[in-house]
């Protein structure tokens, strides 16, 4: 007589469950990576206004360890320069600066808008409560 064996098998549906679950951590992860946003804390005001016309802007970020963008890409001081050396006189130049971040590169955007005579500027900041 011939006798069959029932071996059991992998069992892979948990294997398949998490990979699943990979799969979508690393695709929410990738998808907040991709907007770029650029975290920083404003300081307060209780003077804030919110500008609405977004044409005709240049937007300079400095972040809390004191790392300069521009338009939400990394930037150098001699690339900055450049940027507003560039810039027609009426654009407005926007300066968002880390509540954290040293006093001293704040400093150094503003004597480079001096420098270029460029002197249509905005301070954003964030509205008091």
């Amino acid at each position: 007589m011939l006798k069959i064996q029932h071996s059991e098998g992998l069992n892979i549906v948990p294997f398949i469950d998490v990979i699943l679950v990979l799969l979508a951590m690393v695709l929410s992860i990738s998808t907040f990576i991709a907007h770029g946003e650029i975290k920083i804390e404003l300081p307060k005001s209780d003077s804030s206004e919110q500008s609405s016309d977004d044409s005709h802007k240049l937007q300079i970020i400095i972040n809390a360890e004191n790392v300069f963008y521009i338009e939400d890409k990394e930037a150098s001081l001699e690339e900055i320069t450049e940027k507003i050396n560039a810039l027609d006189k009426q654009t407005i130049v926007e300066l968002k600066s880390d509540k954290n971040a040293k006093f001293d590169s704040f400093i150094q955007i503003i004597d480079i808008l001096r420098s270029q005579h460029h002197e249509n500027f905005q301070i954003i900041t964030e509205k008091a409560q």
